[in-house]
């Protein structure tokens, strides 16, 4: 089958490689799209997170069960499935607690595991979820990234019409300011240098004009785009972080605590994918409109150059193998 594989930093193959071997609790599901993250080009600047090499990226994978272990109960052939990216120990007690996305061996299919960037792949129940029948194929692909984006704002907890600041209109930024409309009816403001993109997310929903702001979202990973949303929030404000920094930034923690503004992490979801999924036919209009014309497996690793240098104007960019 065809497949990308990942060789080490700046090193990316499309190549022929063997199915995997079906084991006990698992299925094989043909890849119907799998969508590029910004995990994943940092995986590819950094080699970072990588527990084996080559390894098939691709953690936001929608397919369709093709064949299942005789233990896969739940997940006939036929099944439309979406990859649960996590991949969790079990036994750490944060995941006897049920915080599996804090756990201290925490690792993401196409890091630990062969990924979506291929025709087919071969994954554990476990770690799937069904897609439900009114959830459209097209649109399926995003209940990863629309998990972390509801994540954020079920951390951030902003109170219904409040004034909300984010920062970066890529995937997760842009579907964050999505959902604080639609769920909280929050007063977004967006701060996104790329004009096309702040333009699709303005075609969704009222952006507000900037101005105060009393609750803000850090979806870039610039340090000083932190600091900005720092020095510019209201006092007693609350700032969520979900962008991947690449590099140490300053910040003055001063501000903090004599103006008494908390940062809240973000890492991931715990039962925000599945919610995800409930939400996604009500959102499928604006959902569409995010996503770029397809590539195939054979231009990932041009899309990932195009990605890095920041010509795309859509907000996901979707691999059709």
């Amino acid at each position: 089958m065809k497949a990308v594989q990942l060789y080490g930093v700046g090193d990316l193959r499309v190549e022929e490689k063997s199915p995997a071997v079906l084991a006990a609790g698992q299925v094989r599901i043909q890849v119907r799209a799998a969508g590029i993250c910004g995990s994943d080009i940092h995986n590819y600047r950094t080699g970072k997170w990588m527990a084996a090499l080559p390894v098939t990226p691709g953690h936001e994978l929608f397919g369709v069960v093709t064949e299942a272990a005789d233990d896969a109960a739940g997940f006939a052939p036929g099944t439309r499935v979406v990859a649960d990216s996590r991949v969790w120990c079990g036994t750490c007690p944060a995941c006897l607690r049920g915080a599996h996305n804090l756990c201290t061996s925490l690792g993401f299919v196409g890091e630990v595991c062969d990924g979506g960037f291929a025709e087919q792949v071969v994954l554990p129940v476990s770690g799937l979820l069904r897609v439900p029948d009114e959830v459209a194929d097209d649109i399926a692909v995003l209940s990863e990234p629309l998990g972390v984006a509801l994540r954020v704002v079920n951390q951030l907890n902003p109170p219904p019409g409040s004034r909300v600041r984010v920062a970066g209109g890529g995937t997760i930024g842009g579907l964050v300011a999505l959902l604080l409309h639609h769920t909280r009816q929050c007063r977004v403001q967006l701060s996104e240098p790329n004009a096309a993109r702040r333009g699709r997310i303005a075609a969704l929903i009222p952006l507000a004009e900037d101005g105060d702001y009393d609750f803000a979202v850090e979806a870039t990973g610039i340090g000083s785009v932190l600091q900005q949303l720092v020095g510019g929030i209201t006092s007693g404000g609350h700032v969520a972080l979900v962008g991947i920094f690449h590099h140490d930034g300053e910040l003055d923690f001063n501000q903090l605590v004599e103006r008494e503004i908390s940062l809240t992490g973000c890492s991931v979801f715990q039962s925000e994918q599945q919610a995800a999924l409930e939400l996604m036919a009500d959102l499928a209009d604006g959902l569409r409109t995010l996503i770029g014309p397809p590539v195939s497996l054979d231009d990932v690793p041009q899309a990932y150059e195009m990605l890095i240098q920041g010509k795309s104007s859509y907000l996901k960019t979707v691999v059709i193998p």
